[in-house]
């Protein structure tokens, strides 16, 4: 059994496009969304990336091979691709929906105005994050990354999905704290997200670096923009784990609300407790989608924690990709996203801290460091799904004639 077990992981280590192992180092003296964390250092972040099946990736969009690299020192592809917008440094509490901007080519992200504390929570005020068509904002990760599917001989140029492969996160992915300077138990793991925006892709024939780096929303030299009709992939790791102080201070600061004002102390209260927050259990995130100034009353609790839907237009519910079903078998197995035959296509990373996560508390700095690491694969089954037996070598029996 143990001798079957490690054949079946080198094969599967064989079918992933993986990333290697990083650590995002948080900075002691600084808080999480509640209060403002103003610097959270990413310093040791080494993405390594094997592609197989079909696939080969670039960084540049120039150089194309079975895997790449990228880390702090060297993010920004000197001399090989000027002008590229990738960012790395420190972390702030965002907040996204996995909209793309079209004028911008960048994914739409909000961050804190203004928290101030309610009777059952906290009043916030939230800021579009002012990155340009020419530059990213400081606050998170971002970098380009082009795919090359080489399955099929045919370029469908329309956007469809129904065109497209599907593409599965591999069990192995994961977000957990640093075995070298984290703090187990603090629960600031929980709070990172890794969104995948698909820009624009052209026919796997096109060899010119100019053209793939310029590959935008606004189309052009025969392009196929995608960002303008999906939404990013945004992947919540530890979806179901809720850190033991997280609850606590979740049970202490939120209470049900009923009153429209959002400054009234009896708008809270009357209608008893908030939603059960509790280890094992999934709650979903209500993100910020549009700028919220000083004439709305919106809580950080507000939808399905504190039971108040007044809010709905400045905080969705999110669907996010999950490590729930990441885990799935078989054919429950679900998509994680799609790429089209013989084509490179341009994907924006982003690995940001959602702020509105329920796990996003005060103490959560005190992790100090966290580690992640994601990949892919095109296989939607593994070998126990099927079965699968390697010694199993015997030939066919002979067809009846």
């Amino acid at each position: 059994m143990k001798k079957r077990n490690q054949k079946q992981e080198k094969r599967i280590k064989k079918l992933i496009l993986s990333t290697g192992l990083f650590a995002v180092l948080l900075v002691a003296s600084t808080y999480a969304w509640f209060i403002g964390m103003q610097s959270v250092s990413v310093t040791a972040f080494d993405v390594k990336i094997a592609a197989i099946d079909g696939l080969a990736l670039s960084l540049d969009g120039d150089t194309f091979a079975d895997s790449v690299s990228i880390n702090a020192s060297t993010y920004k592809l000197e001399g090989k691709y000027d002008g590229n917008q990738n960012v790395w440094g420190e972390l702030i509490p965002m907040s996204s929906i996995g909209l793309v901007d079209n004028a911008k080519s960048k994914l739409q992200l909000f961050e804190k105005g203004s928290l101030t504390a309610t009777k059952g929570g906290y009043r916030i005020l939230a800021s579009e994050v002012t990155n340009s068509a020419s530059a990213e904002a400081k606050g998170y990760v971002a970098f380009d990354l082009f795919i090359k599917n080489l399955s099929g001989e045919e370029y469908y140029p329309d956007n469809l999905v129904a065109n497209e492969e599907a593409i599965y996160l591999t069990t192995d992915s994961k977000v957990e704290v640093a075995q070298n300077g984290g703090k187990a138990n603090t629960g600031i793991e929980n709070s990172v997200r890794v969104a995948f925006a698909q820009i624009a892709r052209v026919e796997a024939t096109v060899t010119n670096k100019t053209t793939l780096q310029g590959l935008s929303c606004a189309g052009g030299n025969d392009s196929t923009v995608i960002c303008n009709q999906r939404y990013a992939t945004i992947w919540e790791p530890n979806d179901t784990l809720h850190a033991a102080n997280a609850v606590k201070w979740y049970n202490t600061t939120c209470k049900a609300r009923t009153g429209a004002t959002v400054t009234d102390d009896n708008s809270y209260g009357i209608a008893g407790s908030c939603a059960e927050v509790k280890n094992g259990s999934y709650n979903k995130t209500h993100a910020i989608q549009k700028v919220i100034d000083t004439n709305f009353n919106v809580d950080v609790y507000d939808g399905a924690y504190n039971g108040y839907t007044g809010s709905s237009a400045y905080l969705k519910e999110m669907d996010y990709f999950t490590d729930t079903e990441k885990m799935l078998k078989g054919d429950q197995r679900p998509t994680f996203m799609t790429l089209a035959p013989n084509s490179i296509t341009k994907v924006r990373v982003y690995v940001y801290i959602e702020g509105q996560d329920v796990d996003n508390y005060d103490f959560a700095q005190l992790g100090s460091a966290i580690s992640v690491n994601f990949g892919f694969t095109k296989e939607r089954f593994t070998g126990t799904d099927v079965n699968y037996d390697p010694t199993d070598t015997a030939p066919l029996p002979t067809p009846v004639q």
